[in-house]
């Protein structure tokens, strides 16, 4: 499914920003790199990682100690784990192009 095809009547198309943590559903509010078909219960979920992203990130950078070339600390760790989770999510809602994306990565 391409960013041109309706999505099923119970998901919305929405345009994802992961750097920001934003979803959007306004291609031209903000930049994006994603585009996906959520309903509100996906979109909920999308959000809330986001969230728990954030909170880890601000947590490692409250708890810095030490030596800055270190990033396999256990705060770094749940980040990189709830990124992972987001990219898992963006891939499974995913238009045809961001699913290739994703994939081009080669982070899953």
């Amino acid at each position: 499914m391409d960013e041109l095809q309706t999505p099923e009547p119970d998901r919305k198309t929405y345009y994802v920003s992961v750097g920001a943590g934003q979803v959007l559903e306004d291609p031209e509010a903000a930049a994006f790199e994603f585009a996906i078909h959520a309903n509100e219960a996906e979109l909920d979920k999308l959000q809330e990682l986001f969230a728990e992203t954030q909170d880890a990130d601000e947590d490692e950078a409250l708890s810095f100690k030490g030596n800055p070339m270190v990033s396999d600390t256990p705060d770094n760790a749940t980040y990189d784990a709830l990124l992972m989770d987001i990219y898992r999510m963006l891939h499974e809602l995913g238009t045809y192009e961001t699913k290739r994306h994703i994939e081009s990565m080669n982070i899953l």
